[in-house]
């Protein structure tokens, strides 16, 4: 039996806040929100990730995978699916009310000419270019940056960048959006959020701090840069490791044998080898690259 409950796609779930709960008659869980379609759909290897569609008249029950397109981020279930959907409903309706302009404008950027601007209040404009883009802050807007975080150009890139603006002109931006940018400080900048807000950041707050205690905490250990599943040892991952992590040309390597399933348990940042079990391997290679070596 599927984990997921199927009521009876021509019952959908009442309109939340403007948005349209159903089902598919492929069995997976949709939703509409005006012109803005999403949609749970199963993974290849497994679980479900968010997909999205748009201006697809049909009614949610006829709707088809076909249909949608993207990838939104992975989902843990449907309570997180309807959670996504209606976070997304209140983005809009807040996004709407902030009245953000788009224009064009003759501008330079770090990344090119700039195709296409959003002013989102004087001296704070978001500029897009052909492939990249980002925030544009006059001297007096970012005067206001906190030093530790400001960028003396005033250009904030939109990958990471972007959530300093959000972080110092919070009214600007939606709940959803500070909240995304508050995520991308603690993880980017980890020292500095501690300073903004005054408290330490704890084990599961922010990847960039936890990976630099897990770098810390194994300087002298080697740790796996590469596996593959062994074809000389049933049930085995040859790995090639690396003292402390380290990367580049000179960087010492060994290779290991490390049971699959071990392996498979291994955590984000890394699998650790114990050298107190895992022995050292100089045998066979399933790495094409080490075959290449030995001979």
């Amino acid at each position: 039996m599927n984990a997921i409950d199927r009521p009876n796609s021509a019952n959908p779930t009442p309109e939340i806040r403007g948005v349209e709960f159903g089902r598919s008659n492929e069995g997976f869980a949709d939703a509409r929100l005006g012109d803005l379609l999403l949609a749970m759909l199963p993974r290849a290897n497994g679980g479900w990730f968010l997909a999205s569609a748009w201006r697809v008249a049909r009614p949610l029950s006829e709707l088809k995978r076909a249909d949608f397109y993207g990838h939104d981020g992975d989902l843990a279930d449907e309570a997180a699916f309807r959670a996504r959907v209606l976070e997304t409903a209140e983005h809009q309706r807040e996004l709407s009310a902030l009245q953000r302009v788009q224009t064009r404008m003759v501008c330079s950027t770090p990344w090119g000419a700039s195709q296409l601007a959003t002013i989102y209040a004087e001296g704070i404009v978001a500029h897009m270019t052909a492939g990249h883009g980002g925030f544009r802050l006059s001297t007096e807007r970012n005067e206001s940056v906190v030093p530790s975080l400001r960028i003396g150009s005033g250009w904030y890139e939109e990958d990471d960048a972007w959530a300093i603006v959000a972080l110092t002109f919070p009214d600007l931006f939606t709940t959803y959006e500070r909240r995304l940018a508050d995520r991308i400080i603690r993880d980017k900048w980890p020292d500095e959020w501690e300073a903004i807000y005054g408290r330490p950041l704890q084990p599961g707050e922010s990847v960039g701090r936890d990976r630099r205690d897990f770098e810390r905490r194994h300087a002298g250990a080697w740790i796996v840069a590469s596996a593959i599943s062994s074809g000389h040892h049933p049930g085995m991952v040859e790995v090639v490791a690396n003292l402390g992590g380290q990367r580049g040309v000179a960087v010492m390597e060994r290779r290991f044998l490390v049971p699959k399933p071990e392996y498979d348990r291994r955590g984000p940042f890394g699998f650790v080898i114990d050298e107190g079990r895992h022995a050292p391997y100089d045998g066979p290679s399933s790495f094409i690259g080490w075959r290449r070596k030995a001979s």
